[in-house]
Order: structure tokens, then C-alpha cells, then sequence
């Protein structure tokens, strides 16, 4: 009983590992949740909370709200996680549910990124449920699969120069500049994008991101760029508005959100290959030349704005002269020996 309602519900079916024993567990706890106020039925609810029903509401509250990364979380809920789960009382989501759509996700082909992208989708809508007062709490663990680090792709200084000079013969009479920026402040797609006038500090040289991955940073940016961006202010109406505004009437936003298109077409009239030089790139070959540079990676971290120092790490493997020197001491003294 249930604020004067008997429940009945599913648990689950014995051919899903449900037995006695954990049906009348599971109810204990129930029982439990109900006596401390934790139910996640709210007062006067008649039907159980299921899992299609959260999704939708989750999607709505992120429009909104203005959520982020929408454009791949819609995807994510209504092609694969809603048709999956389905109507799933959420209550009695359990981590085995979730193993089984790993499972069948890994089966299907996706990759562990990509399942993790999908598992860090389900993990939001419950937090955010719980915080909305949608759930009273999170039904189980959402795990995390352990993927395999891709090698680093970096541009060489002939290929800077081509897909610069590509970027300025395109189109897009902003791509130029997205590159100049990439290229010159290791930042990510979505941050450069996102850039305002209103948020450069010019005397210090600092970008004001307010909604980092990692949280809020200021992010230095160099003297050519610098000197760049007040070049285009000076020739723009709005001098304190969008870096990158939206071009077109029909953009749901009011600056541009993606130069992906721009950015292949640069890369393909550079002679490069598009399926392998992403926007991504320019960051990877920023924070490559801070390295090989000799910056601390506590410096490169405040720069990229990466979480841990640890994801900095990955970019000391791609040219490290301590190990180039070691390896030539060694083909110095195989040369000895065989003279």
C-alpha cells in the first residue's frame, strides 16, 4: 500500500534471473524506501514512473532548458535507448538491464565510445530526474566501458598552410578565422563557437569561457590571434557580440554551431583526408606543439582546459625527446658493438 493505493507491479521475469528470494528482497526495500519517504512514486500517482515516459520528459526539459549537446542526445534517447528500454517501469532498472544493452550495442557493432557516449546520455536523464524531483533516486550503477585510446593525429607545418589557405578560399567567410583559432588556443569546436567580443580580456589576453567541459576557464589566447580579433571587431557592427554569429535566418541559434561541413571542404582542397582530420585536429596538434615545446603539463592542462593531468599525458607520447634521445643512444652503441 501506497498513500492509501495498493501497488502492483512486475518485477521481472524468471527467465531474467528473477527468483523468490529477490522478488521478496526487493520488496522489503520498497517497503523500506516507502517508510523513509524515498518512494519514487510520487502522492497520488496511479501508474508506475516507465522508462519511455522519463525519456520524453527529459528531452523536453532539456529544450527547455537549453541543455547541452542535443543534437546527439536525441538521437541517442529515440533511436536507441527509448526503443530498448521501452516501458521499463524505471524503478526496476537494474544494472543488468543496462549490461544487456551494452552487450547488445557491442554485438550491433558500435564501438566502446560509443556506447559510453549512450550510457553518459542515460546516466544525465536519471540525475537530472532525481534532481527535478521526477525520481526520488537513482535505480542502479550506470558502469563505463574502458576504451582503447586512438592514436593522436597531428597537422605538419605543410599541412597548416594549406588547409589555412584552403580555410580562407572557402565559402564560409568565417572558417578562416575558426582555424586561426583552433590552431592557435587548442580550444574545442563547441568553445571556439561559442566565443563572444564581451568576453576577451585585452589587456591580459584571456577568453572568458563560462561553460567549459570542465568548468568555467579563461583561456589564453596568443598575441597573432589576438591582434586578428580586434582587426575583425573593428569591421563588425556588433562589437560585442558573437565571434562566429549565425549566417543565416533559419539557424535556431544566434551564432554558428558547427563548421563540420566548412571545415571538410577546407580539408578535401588541402589534399587531406576528411575521414581522418577532424576539426578535433587543431587541438590535438596544439596541445602536441606545447609539449614538444617543453611545457609544463600543468601550464598545457590550464591551456587545453582538460580535466586531469592524466588526459594531458596522452600527448607526452607522441613526441617525447627524452625518449628520442634514448633511442639513438642505443642505436649508438648497437653501431659499437657490430663495428
Amino acid at each position: 500500500m501506497h498513500h492509501r493505493k495498493r501497488i502492483h507491479r512486475v518485477l521481472g521475469l524468471s527467465s531474467e534471473g528473477w527468483t523468490i528470494k529477490k522478488c521478496e528482497a526487493r520488496i522489503e526495500a520498497l517497503k523500506a524506501d516507502i517508510l523513509f519517504g524515498t518512494s519514487s512514486l510520487p502522492a497520488g500517482r496511479k501508474t508506475q514512473l516507465r522508462f519511455s515516459e522519463l525519456a520524453d520528459w527529459y528531452l523536453q526539459e532539456m529544450e527547455d532548458t537549453n541543455g547541452k549537446n542535443m543534437m546527439s542526445k536525441r538521437p541517442q534517447i529515440k533511436k536507441r535507448l527509448k526503443p530498448y528500454f521501452g516501458d521499463r517501469i524505471i524503478e526496476t532498472l537494474s544494472e543488468e538491464h543496462v549490461g544487456r544493452y551494452i552487450r547488445a550495442r557491442l554485438d550491433a557493432g558500435s564501438s566502446p565510445a560509443t556506447v559510453n557516449r549512450d550510457l553518459a546520455t542515460l546516466s544525465h536523464m536519471l540525475t537530472t530526474a532525481v534532481r527535478r524531483k521526477r525520481l526520488a533516486k537513482v535505480p542502479c550503477r550506470i558502469p563505463k566501458l574502458d576504451e582503447p585510446q586512438g592514436r593522436i593525429v597531428t597537422l605538419q607545418d605543410d599541412q597548416i598552410a594549406a588547409l589555412r589557405q584552403a580555410a580562407i578560399l572557402d565559402p564560409h567567410p568565417d572558417l578562416w578565422l575558426f582555424v586561426e583559432f583552433g590552431l592557435n588556443t587548442a580550444m574545442r569546436h563547441s568553445e571556439i563557437t561559442s566565443a563572444r567580443f564581451d568576453q576577451i580580456d585585452w589587456t591580459t589576453r584571456r577568453l572568458f569561457i563560462p561553460d567549459a567541459k570542465a568548468g568555467m576557464r579563461h583561456q589564453p589566447l596568443t598575441a597573432s590571434l589576438l591582434a586578428t580579433l580586434r582587426q575583425v571587431r573593428q569591421e563588425r557592427d556588433d562589437k560585442e557580440g558573437w565571434i562566429f554569429p549565425a549566417r543565416h535566418s533559419r539557424s535556431r541559434s544566434e551564432h554558428t554551431v558547427k563548421f563540420s561541413k566548412a571545415f571538410q571542404r577546407a580539408v578535401i582542397a588541402a589534399g587531406l583526408n576528411p575521414k581522418v582530420y577532424t576539426p578535433h585536429v587543431m587541438r590535438h596538434t596544439a596541445i602536441t606543439r606545447l609539449v614538444e615545446q617543453g611545457a609544463p603539463l600543468a601550464t598545457v592542462q590550464q591551456i587545453s582546459g582538460h580535466k586531469t593531468i592524466q588526459m594531458v599525458l596522452r600527448y607526452t607520447h607522441v613526441s617525447n625527446p627524452h625518449v628520442d634521445d634514448a633511442m639513438t643512444a642505443l642505436e649508438r652503441t648497437l653501431t659499437r658493438n657490430r663495428a
